[in-house]
C-alpha cells in the first residue's frame, strides 16, 4: 500500500510538477490525460498539480482547447520551488552579509553564485525595504586580509589530500622559511585565515597564517589525514589561535565597573564566572598558552587584575614596566 503521510505525497507532487515544468518551459504542450497515463496516476492528479502551479506559483500556464492542453504562455526558466516570507528573505540577507570574512575567495563567489539561485526560485515578490538593508551590518577591528590564491590551493589540497609548499614568514623574523605541509584545517579566528597542517620537516601539527604565506604550491605527494584529528580538539586549549602545550588555570578578576561587559560574551569553553560581594567578577580558563592571554588581559586596562598564575603575573609586572617606562613624562 502506497504511503499516505502528507510529507510522502507532498515529495512526489513537488516531483511531478517539475517534470510538468520541465515539459512546457522548453514550449512543449501538455495534455493532462496523456501526462497521467505516462506517470500512472489519475487525471484528476495532474489537474490538481496543474492549478496548483497556476493559482499558488503563479506559473503563467493557459489551456488551449484547440490541442485540450496546457501551455506557458511566457518563458519560464525557474521552477520557483522555494516559497519564502519576508522574515526568511531578511534571514537570508543577513546570511550573505556574514559572508564578508570569505571576501576574496574562490568559496565566496561560490556562496554568491548560491544565493542567487535561491533568490532567483523565489515565489513572488518579497519586498524588503532600504530599513531592512541597513538594519543589520557585521564589521570587525582589525578583518585580516584575504589570500586568496594561498586558500584557494590549500582547499584543493585539503580535498585531495595533497601535500603542499609554500614560503612562510614568522613575523618576528627577518626571512621566509620553505615549509612542507600536509593541510589538515582551514579556520577564521581573530579575524584572520588560518591552515592548520602537520609540517612534515618539524614532524609537528602547527598553524600557519595565510597573509603570511606566498608561492603556495600543490605536490604530486598525498597523504591520509588522520582518524583522531579534530579541529574542536587542536584549538579547546587555545583563548584564539595558539594552542600551547601548557596546562594553566587562569584566573582573573575583573572590576565591577565593567563587570557586566565580561559576562556579555563566551570567552573560552572552560570559563567559569563567579561574581563578589562587591559587584566585581572572577573569570576561570584553562589555556596551554600564555602568550594570547597576557595581550587579552592588557587590553582591559587597570580594570583586570591577574591572580594566577605566577608565571602571567610576572609576564605582566615585566611587560606593564615597559609600558610605564615607554610613557613616563
Amino acid at each position: 500500500m502506497p504511503n499516505s503521510t502528507p510529507g510522502f505525497r507532498s515529495r512526489f507532487s513537488v516531483e511531478r510538477m517539475m517534470r510538468i515544468h520541465e515539459r512546457l518551459r522548453h514550449g512543449a504542450s501538455l495534455n493532462c490525460t496523456q501526462f497521467a497515463t505516462e506517470l500512472d496516476v489519475s487525471r484528476k492528479t495532474i489537474q490538481r498539480d496543474i492549478d496548483h502551479m497556476r493559482d499558488r506559483m503563479g506559473l503563467p500556464l493557459e489551456y488551449e482547447c484547440s490541442t485540450h492542453s496546457y501551455v506557458y504562455t511566457t518563458p519560464v526558466e525557474a521552477f520557483p520551488t522555494v516559497q519564502m516570507s519576508e522574515g526568511d528573505a531578511f534571514a537570508l540577507l543577513v546570511a550573505e552579509r556574514a559572508l564578508e570574512p570569505l571576501r576574496g575567495t574562490p568559496l565566496f563567489d561560490r556562496l554568491q553564485s548560491t544565493f542567487q539561485k535561491l533568490t532567483a526560485n523565489l515565489k513572488g515578490p518579497v519586498d524588503l525595504t532600504p530599513a531592512d538593508h541597513d538594519a543589520v551590518s557585521f564589521s570587525q577591528f582589525g578583518e585580516g586580509r584575504t589570500n586568496a590564491q594561498a586558500f584557494d590551493t590549500l582547499q584543493k589540497a585539503h580535498a585531495q589530500h595533497q601535500e603542499v609548499t609554500f614560503s612562510y614568514k614568522k613575523p618576528d623574523s627577518s626571512s621566509a622559511e620553505e615549509r612542507r605541509v600536509r593541510p589538515y584545517h582551514l579556520t577564521h579566528r581573530e579575524n584572520l585565515w588560518y591552515l592548520v597542517g602537520h609540517d612534515t620537516v618539524r614532524d609537528a601539527i602547527r598553524t600557519f597564517a595565510l597573509p603570511r604565506m606566498a608561492d603556495v604550491k600543490l605536490t604530486r605527494k598525498k597523504f591520509d589525514l588522520p582518524d583522531d584529528f579534530s579541529p574542536d580538539e587542536f584549538f579547546a586549549s587555545a583563548l584564539g589561535v595558539v594552542a600551547g602545550a601548557g596546562n594553566y588555570d587562569i584566573h582573573i578578576r575583573f572590576d565591577a565597573s565593567i563587570a557586566e561587559r565580561v559576562t556579555e560574551r563566551d570567552w573560552h569553553e572552560s570559563q567559569q564566572l563567579t561574581p563578589r560581594p562587591d559587584g566585581s567578577i572572577d573569570l576561570h580558563l584553562r589555556l596551554g598558552s600564555l602568550f594570547e592571554i597576557e595581550r587579552w588581559v592588557l587590553g582591559w586596562g587597570a580594570a583586570a587584575e591577574v591572580i594566577g598564575p605566577s608565571e602571567l603575573r610576572q609576564q605582566l609586572t615585566s611587560t606593564t614596566a615597559k609600558l610605564a617606562s615607554r610613557y613616563h613624562a
